[in-house]
């Protein structure tokens, strides 16, 4: 009797074990046709992208994710759907990728690329500064994380150039607003204008115009100390400009009239240079 009952046991042993290892088989069998469907998938997505049909190319690279999102596939296919994206120009659906890849992938290898394309996208659509003020917003945001969290990239150097350039756009924004407020007399607005270049933007070419209108608005209305402490700053920097000339003439009328005679000179003196240099011709 115990020996048929220990028969009995090593069949149904038997028998668990050669399921085990059938599902074991089946799963490994899946998981590799799997794997072959995600390549596919990937591959597609490669050759719609180099013959330009960037919006099939996405919609392959997405499907590998999906396929297979624990893969190594899956973040690179996720960040091929955004640069198909971007290639044509279609800059918010590339975006939207980018803000889902971030989300999703936070410790992807290639996370400054990510950060990289996505201030691309912002920057490219950068046509007005006077319009576009979200699009350079997002840009500098981008660029300027690239900097502080990838110092040593490659794309950290592009964007500390691209920044130099948002902060150009940006400081000319305040400058057409600064003169706006300054020829409509609006003294509290104009000055404040001029103050953010001089705050934010210092190293804009837009400083020196800045400081001069400072010195002129604040003399204008009154405040001679402050339009000097700003004409001092601006002889310290820029004493070899035009601008300086201008707001040392705000204090000495004397100097603006003599220069304006010096200049008539000079006009007159070029007018008989002229004319002898003709006598032989």
């Amino acid at each position: 009797m115990n020996f048929f009952k220990y028969f009995i046991l090593l069949i149904i042993f038997l028998i668990t074990v050669s399921c085990s290892k059938d599902k074991v088989k089946k799963s490994v069998i899946n998981e590799k046709n799997l794997d072959a469907q995600v390549f596919e998938a990937y591959q597609k997505g490669m050759d719609s992208l180099e013959t330009g049909d960037v919006l099939f190319a996405a919609k392959k690279f997405n499907e590998a994710e999906i396929l297979f999102p624990q893969s190594e596939w899956a973040p690179k296919s996720a960040l091929m759907a955004a640069y198909s994206y971007y290639t044509q120009d279609y800059y918010k659906d590339a975006v939207a990728e980018l803000e889902r890849f971030i989300r999703i992938y936070p410790y992807y290898k290639d996370l400054d690329y990510a950060y990289y394309l996505m201030a691309i996208s912002h920057y490219e659509q950068i046509v007005d500064e006077k319009k576009d003020l979200q699009s350079i917003v997002n840009a500098k945001i981008n660029f300027s994380l690239l900097v502080k969290d990838y110092p040593n990239t490659e794309y950290a150097l592009d964007a500390e150039f691209k920044l130099d350039l948002i902060n150009d756009i940006l400081a000319s924004k305040e400058m057409y607003l600064g003169r706006y407020y300054l020829q409509k007399k609006k003294w509290i607005p104009a000055i404040n204008r001029f103050r953010a270049i001089i705050d934010e933007y210092d190293t804009t070419i837009y400083t020196e115009e800045a400081l001069h209108r400072l010195v002129e608005v604040y003399y204008i209305i009154g405040l001679e100390n402050e339009a000097e402490k700003y004409a001092k700053l601006l002889s310290y920097n820029y004493q070899s400009s035009k601008w300086y000339e201008q707001s040392y003439s705000v204090f000495n009328k004397k100097y603006k009239k003599k220069r304006k005679k010096v200049k008539k000179n000079k006009v007159k003196n070029k007018s008989i240079l002229k004319k002898f240099s003709s006598l032989f011709n």
